[in-house]
């Protein structure tokens, strides 16, 4: 039995003090009397919070999951660990269908060494399948409509360890790919998409239920000989189905579109995510990668010309410590979009610090900077 003492724990019933005990991995209860454990750890004065979940990494410490080798998926992972993502989704981004098929077996392989010390849920592919006109910082050279092959191929080797699938539903038209992920129980979000809300009805019938980086290559309201058509973002914010995944560094989205955001779709139905890139914790300001120019600046990534974004150097702290600093949140809440709410999607049984929940918590001061982090129960560093 492990002891943890907190006047700062975060649970389902808010913040709380007294005393956390762990059993074999998972959480015992809360108690506010002290009971007998074997090893005891005294927090008091920090936050006691879920680990965090990142549903959308594509690395980090100067290691990336595509194109990256078993050790650079390991490293990545543990990077994020020391920043309190203790479950991860490895991203992989569009490519050549062979060269996204060899990256998640890399990951796979990575997972089954034992090296990595946070929990990897699952492979997140983000493409092929997205949309040219919203491809972002993504090559458009290799995005196609949904090939069966290919991704029945893909499935059928790894489906076990696939948990997401980020695509256009407009090329989608009838739905089919999305109802094969949905029947494989791997989460079909929609992203990277100028889909329209006819588009978007299809593909919640079929078992949509994300939307990928809101705001970020998501289309919006158009209009076609004067009558409006609602676009991904406002069917997000129409459609309880849907949650809203956004990238809360307060660079994508400003904090008070995050705090309008929240505002509509509430802290259980928004996922923080990183959106990180392998040189997200290192000094690089400038380089290339997937081949293409980027800068960094400002805190976040930028494409060379610097025309747009070219995605994120977060961690997840730096998300929870924007939601509280910038936004204004209470830590409670700015938690639960990147503990409970992904469990929840995921159909995981980690982000609550509640009984017979995995025992995966980060702890950090009140300006979220993390100085302890355990998996299943066991202390990583």
């Amino acid at each position: 039995m492990i002891e943890i003492k907190s006047d700062k724990i975060i649970t389902p019933e808010g913040l709380r003090s007294g005393y956390l005990y762990i059993d074999k991995g998972l959480i015992d209860g809360f108690y506010e009397e002290r009971k007998s454990a074997d090893e005891r750890y005294d927090f008091t004065g920090r936050y006691v919070s879920p680990g965090f979940i990142d549903m959308h990494t594509h690395g980090g410490g100067g290691h990336p999951f595509i194109n990256g080798t078993e050790e650079d998926a390991v490293s990545a992972c543990n990077f994020h660990l020391t920043h309190g993502t203790t479950a991860i989704l490895p991203t992989v981004t569009a490519g050549a269908f062979p060269t996204m098929k060899k990256a998640v077996g890399t990951i796979v392989a990575a997972k089954k060494s034992g090296r990595i010390k946070s929990d990897v849920v699952g492979v997140h592919l983000e493409g092929p399948y997205l949309s040219a006109k919203q491809c972002g910082a993504q090559c458009p050279a290799f995005i196609t409509p949904p090939i069966e092959d290919d991704y029945k191929s893909l499935i059928e080797e790894f489906g076990d360890s696939i948990s997401r699938w980020t695509y256009a539903p407009e090329n989608d038209k009838n739905g089919e790919f999305c109802k094969y992920l949905t029947d494989h129980g791997i989460i079909a979000s929609a992203g990277h998409t100028d889909a329209k809300y006819d588009d978007m009805k299809t593909a919640i019938e079929n078992g949509c239920n994300l939307v990928t980086h809101l705001y970020s290559c998501t289309s919006t309201v158009t209009r076609d000989h004067g009558f409006r058509s609602l676009g991904v973002t406002e069917s997000a914010f129409l459609r309880d189905e849907l949650y809203a995944e956004i990238i809360a560094d307060g660079k994508h989205l400003p904090p008070e579109l995050i705090k309008m955001i929240i505002k509509i779709k509430g802290a259980d139905r928004t996922v923080l995510c990183t959106d990180s890139l392998e040189i997200a914790g290192t000094d690089i300001t400038e380089g290339v990668m997937s081949g293409t120019a980027f800068i960094v600046e400002d805190g976040v990534c930028k494409l060379r010309d610097r025309s747009a974004f070219a995605g994120s150097i977060a961690t997840t702290d730096r998300l929870v410590r924007v939601m509280t600093k910038e936004c204004g949140f209470d830590m409670v809440t700015a938690v639960k979009s990147i503990t409970e709410t992904p469990a929840k999607l995921l159909k995981i049984k980690k982000g609550r610090l509640a009984t017979g929940y995995d025992a995966d918590m980060a702890v950090f001061d009140d300006d979220v900077n993390v100085s302890a982090v355990f998996v299943n129960g066991k202390k990583e560093n």
